[in-house]
């Protein structure tokens, strides 16, 4: 059984296999997290309604780029919607904060996840030196001391290939999050400044747009 293995495993890795296997669950929450959130933001791109707002804009009708970025839920257009619905500051400071508040979502356990990365084979390191420690303390000791040694020997490169194989298993998801979280970037920053030229071209930029 696949249960059994996985509990041998963990029991010959020694103690140290405890806190690696919190570790690894944490890895895995925050990496099914991070994945359905980026699915669920690819659903909410709107290119489209995105033209649309810019077309409206360079035609002047500001109330209609309102309007029409008003209930978005792409990420871009609502950083666009509240640009054009700045009251307390300039357009290019409120593009900024919203841009901003987008981009602490998007980039959400990536800190985490750069953590786990780095505590994963320190952890794996430790329950290597702790496995030794126990192999040569059995040395010279009871009638089994091979077995004790090579079980030492075993428990050190258990946790050493958990702490890696964590690591690793880590390391190609959060690339691909920075990724998706430098693209979200580049757009967000494409559409600011299309939208303070476009904004600019009528003054729409010094004016603050009607409830």
């Amino acid at each position: 059984m696949l249960a059994n293995a996985v509990i041998d495993f963990v029991h010959k890795g020694g103690p140290i296999m405890y806190p690696i296997l919190l570790v690894a669950l944490f890895a895995v929450c925050v990496g099914v997290e991070r994945t359905f959130w980026w699915l669920r933001l690819t659903t909410k791109r709107d290119p489209k309604l995105q033209d649309n707002v810019y077309e409206a804009l360079e035609s002047g009708h500001l109330d209609r780029a309102l309007q029409l970025s008003q209930t978005s839920s792409d990420p871009v257009v609502r950083m666009i919607h509240h640009g054009l619905h700045h009251r307390h500051s300039s357009m290019a400071g409120a593009l900024e904060v919203a841009a901003g508040r987008e981009l602490q979502q998007a980039g959400r356990f990536l800190g985490a996840m750069d953590t786990i990365i780095t505590l994963a084979p320190l952890l794996g390191l430790l329950g290597t030196v702790t496995g030794i420690m126990g192999s040569f303390s059995s040395i010279g000791g009871a009638e089994l001391a091979v077995e004790k040694v090579t079980g030492g020997i075993g428990e050190a490169l258990i946790a050493t290939a958990a702490g890696l194989g964590i690591a690793i298993a880590t390391l190609v998801p959060m690339n691909y999050f920075h990724g998706r979280l430098s693209a979200l970037k580049f757009d967000l920053e494409a559409a600011a400044n299309n939208v303070l030229i476009l904004a600019a071209q009528h003054g729409f930029d010094k004016k603050t747009p009607k409830a």
